[in-house]
């Protein structure tokens, strides 16, 4: 009788202490989960310029406060309409799990992949984390819905020295097994090879947008991992509207 009381008594003080870890662990996710969504808040506000007149749709952008602060930004993207309104930092590795502010953070912070230039290159390349409930780049996703897109079809960019607009062309789900490396299409050397990263985009889109794009335009590609099937990316390209 007594080993079978003892064993009772071990079963229920585990099942204690596992629910107790359980509720710690969730309550330091949310923890950490609040404090880096008001750390982009936070950072929303520096940079938000509010000089405009209030007949303006959208207030502009000031990365002069924000630069201050961290030297790596080297731009910020926003799409009205949705959660995505973050800084683009420079220094891939770095930034994949820490914040503006250089500290740890599981959300990390958008960037331009190394071997870009904001100012220079054809194609810009910009990582983000998905992150559930539609946070950072997961609200990428719904973009793979031509009525979302039809609302949301326009992404804003700006840098230290200018403000740029683009349109959305193509939304497509590619693989990291498969042949077409998207982002290793950064300088268009020529139109053939332009090209052929044009057909394969058309290839892969989950609709026709009805844009056209022409060898000599500038790109922007959002890429962020896809939960719905193993090395799965989601990306989202657009062309810059001149």
């Amino acid at each position: 009788m007594k080993v079978r009381k003892f064993i009772r008594v071990f079963f229920f003080l585990l099942l204690v202490a596992i629910i107790v870890a359980s509720s710690i662990y969730i309550l330091s996710n949310l923890t950490q989960e609040k404090k880096q969504q008001n750390d982009f808040e936070e950072i929303q506000e520096i940079v938000e310029d509010n000089t405009k007149e209030e007949s303006d749709s959208e207030n502009s952008i000031d990365l002069y406060n924000l630069y201050l602060i961290n030297n790596d930004v080297v731009g910020w993207i926003r799409i009205e309409g949705t959660n995505i309104n973050y800084p683009v930092m420079q220094n891939s590795e770095y930034y994949l799990r820490r914040n503006i502010y250089k500290e740890y953070s599981t959300y990390g912070t958008p960037f331009l992949a190394d071997y870009c230039n904001i100012n220079l290159s054809d194609n810009l390349i910009i990582y983000g984390h998905h992150i559930k409930r539609f946070k950072m780049f997961g609200e990428l996703e719904h973009f793979k819905n031509k009525e979302y897109y039809d609302k949301h079809k326009t992404i804003n960019i700006y840098t230290l020295n200018d403000e740029r607009k683009y349109e959305i062309i193509y939304v497509f789900r590619t693989f990291t097994n498969t042949k077409f490396d998207y982002y290793n299409y950064i300088n268009f050397n020529d139109e053939s090879e332009f090209n052929t990263f044009n057909s394969k985009c058309k290839e892969l889109a989950f609709f026709d947008t009805q844009i056209q794009c022409n060898y000599g335009d500038k790109f922007i590609t959002l890429s962020t991992c896809d939960y719905t099937s193993e090395n799965a990316r989601f990306v989202v390209i657009a062309k810059q509207i001149k």
